[in-house]
């Protein structure tokens, strides 16, 4: 007879459910968000797609994300979520398989975008330290934000903290380059709809659109909270809300500090057109790390709590956690299919290649919680 341990999911004990609404679920939420392509492409987005073009692209994607927000908010206030998030909310509504089949899908865009923001964060590293081989710093971050994930869920909230005080920083510093003491040059007028010249109005969008996917990062850790039917609605809702204010402030702010040409050609046009460029610096490497970390704590979970109701292969050895309640087996896997992620990635321009499959495997989760409700 099997031990019972290896087939609960993991953070179902009472010891492992000890966080409430803001660190449990809306400051992962909002530090998922609040990542790569707030710093690294949001002026790129601006400077293919135009001032218009940019915020509607913004508003398209957000709307998927609040409407996904919104069905999770109801399913989550009148059922039991267990451990999975996702999972456990398909799963009571259409059944295990149902459940299992649809967030296989979710748990490989999580595993991807752990090399996603691993790549960002080299990109805001390569900035302050220009002559380091690429190759190294990719592959030294990944193993840093591993070891971080493998020591204990409760060391990763520990750190949401100061990186929220750094993101918050970098933001200020970026609001405070508008004004002249800060300024070389005066503000550019707005161009209202962009050439889309690396790309059409789709493929823009598709590189945009993993800055909202972070919207699940809490729910996937219900696991571990207090209250699930409270923590999950008010925390998902807050931290989308907040992120489209940021989001929206942040493409009508890159419009009017650098033209078209700096957008497109500068990847990292907000470092130079800030106050401070350190604090933007400080605040890619802050924001993209801790999404990594956020994903790759998330994303066990969910393939522990499938495999713990056998719906996944391999799953009676996937189910395994170890004493303190961590999914060890199940962040192994995902470790290697972020490691086959970075090595698809360095066939070609990182973030760029790796964003629309993000955005693929993203969607059709989201189209699903949606039609759950439905």
């Amino acid at each position: 007879m099997q031990p019972s341990v290896p087939f609960l999911p993991s953070a179902e004990s009472d010891e492992g459910k000890k966080f409430g609404t803001f660190q449990g679920v809306f400051l992962p939420t909002l530090l998922s968000i609040l990542g790569a392509v707030m710093y690294l492409r949001v002026g790129w987005v601006v400077g293919n797609a135009g001032l218009l073009g940019g915020l509607l692209i913004v508003l398209m994607a957000n709307t998927i994300t609040f409407c996904t927000g919104l069905s999770i908010s109801t399913v989550a206030t009148n059922i039991r979520v267990g451990a999975g998030g996702s999972f456990s909310i398909i799963s009571q509504a259409l059944g295990l398989e149902v459940g299992g089949s649809v967030n296989i899908p979710l748990y490989i865009a999580q595993s991807i975008s752990v090399a996603f923001y691993i790549f960002a964060f080299t990109e805001g590293w390569l900035t302050i330290f220009p002559a380091h081989p690429p190759v190294i710093v990719l592959f030294a971050a990944y193993a840093a934000c591993f070891m971080v994930a493998y020591i204990s869920m409760g060391f990763v909230a520990r750190l949401r903290y100061t990186i929220v005080f750094v993101i918050a920083l970098s933001l200020v510093a970026a609001f405070m380059g508008t004004f002249a003491p800060f300024r070389e040059t005066p503000l550019e007028r707005p161009e209202l709809w962009g050439s889309f010249s690396q790309g059409s109005f789709w493929v823009v969008f598709a590189v945009f659109f993993p800055a909202v996917t972070g919207i699940l990062t809490g729910v996937n850790l219900s696991g571990t909270l207090k209250n699930p039917r409270i923590s999950i609605p008010a925390g998902t809702m807050g931290a989308i809300i907040l992120s489209l204010i940021i989001y929206l402030s942040l493409a009508y702010w890159v419009s009017i500090v650098a033209t078209p040409e700096e957008l497109v050609g500068n990847l990292a046009v907000m470092v130079e057109k800030a106050a401070f460029g350190w604090a933007i610096q400080a605040g890619i490497l802050a924001a993209t790390f801790s999404a990594a970390l956020n994903s790759l704590v998330g994303a066990p979970r969910v393939l522990q709590a499938m495999a713990a109701h056998d719906v996944v292969p391999f799953g009676k050895k996937l189910a395994n956690v170890s004493r303190t309640g961590e999914p060890r087996p199940a962040l192994y896997l995902t470790g290697l299919i972020g490691v086959a992620t970075i090595l698809f990635g360095l066939s070609g321009d990182g973030l760029n290649r790796i964003a629309p499959l993000m955005t693929m495997f993203n969607l059709i989760t989201y189209a699903v919680l949606n039609a759950v409700v439905l």
